[in-house]
């Protein structure tokens, strides 16, 4: 028979890798370089679009792919400040 009163073993955490400061501060610093030719592509796309709507098609594709840089450029920064977590301290987990 099983004693109910004494509670199950406690299951250790998992070991989770932890990045170093300096990768993270290295991903926030590339997502805003690459957060550049978003904001040109914006500017260009916005110039085009105001003066007559109508846009060159040999620079369409040029001011997609900076687009894409710039979401991209996002993305990186938000996996450097998101992926960064705080080791969970004894007693304050649920």
């Amino acid at each position: 028979m099983s004693d109910s009163s004494v509670p199950p073993p406690a299951v250790p955490p998992q070991n989770q890798q932890q990045r170093s400061g300096c990768l993270t501060a290295l991903m926030a610093i590339a997502g805003i370089f690459m957060l550049l030719p978003g904001l040109c592509a914006l500017l260009f796309g916005g110039m085009f679009a105001l003066e007559g709507g109508k846009i060159a098609s040999d620079i369409v594709p040029l001011i997609f792919l900076g687009l894409v840089v710039g979401i991209g450029g996002v993305a990186l920064i938000w996996a450097a400040i998101k992926g960064r977590k705080a080791p969970d301290q004894p007693g304050t987990g649920p």
